[in-house]
């Protein structure tokens, strides 16, 4: 029997910054089975796409997910955070911070 899987490599590196926005490349890589060459290279389509942003925090990045971009497939029309959501993806929004009223 042929050894394959149901998500591409790419829909595995989604998945993986979805469980950890903070790795690096590296264990992205590890995560999923790929070279890290081969991860940053699938970070940066799935840049390019929407799909995820990156934001630099000193040496290392963390990544953000777009979870209303629609999937890129005509077999569908659902968005990545619908299928991260399948996947078992909690999204967490960002909660703004109050700032108190001033008094006199």
């Amino acid at each position: 029997m042929a050894n394959w899987t149901l998500f591409t490599s790419h829909g595995l590196v989604l998945a993986s910054v979805a469980k950890n926005p903070s790795r690096t490349a590296r264990e992205i890589g590890n995560d999923v089975g790929l070279t890290e060459r081969t991860t940053h290279k699938l970070i940066l389509d799935l840049e390019k796409a929407g799909y995820i942003s990156r934001t630099k925090l000193g040496r290392n990045n963390t990544y953000s997910i777009h979870p209303n971009v629609t999937i890129r497939d005509e077999v569908t029309d659902a968005s990545v955070g619908e299928l991260l959501a399948i996947l078992g993806w909690k999204h967490r929004k960002t909660q703004k911070v109050k700032t108190p009223k001033k008094t006199d």
